[in-house]
């Protein structure tokens, strides 16, 4: 069903891989950005890029489960950061990598940004995964 290919003739990534290969007739969730708020819509984490990162997670995680997916079945993300620091962006990297989407490996792109949609908000995670049959 997915297909993960790391290019041998390319730098070998650490924990992601250059494309994911999804099969015709396969159904696929395109997520919006999850975002480091609660249910009641308030920031998590404020100044804190980490612990942001882990809400925007758990934020997506509900967001695969509502349309019948996980974790495992994400073939894309797209992870962005307000900094423009290599170890900020690193330290994001790192909540996501033991978070369980690297188990595929995924193929991501780790973006330093200028700002994003809310006040305070420091992370966001957009994503692509299989829905599994049944």
């Amino acid at each position: 069903m997915i297909k993960r290919v790391t290019v041998p003739s390319l730098f070998q990534p650490p924990v992601y891989s250059h494309a994911s290969v999804v099969e015709a007739g396969t159904r696929l969730a395109f997520l919006a950005g999850s975002v480091p708020l609660d249910a009641d819509g308030k920031l998590v984490g404020e100044g804190d890029p980490v612990r942001q990162a882990q809400q925007v997670l758990a934020n997506l995680g509900e967001q695969l489960r509502a349309v019948g997916s996980d974790f495992a079945h994400v073939v894309a993300t797209d992870v962005y950061v307000v900094s423009s620091e290599p170890r900020v962006l690193s330290s994001v990297w790192d909540v996501v990598a033991a978070s369980g989407l690297s188990t595929g490996p995924h193929s991501s792109t780790l973006l330093g940004v200028a700002c994003l949609g809310y006040t305070g908000q420091l992370v966001e995670i957009t994503a692509t995964a299989v829905v599994p049959e049944p």
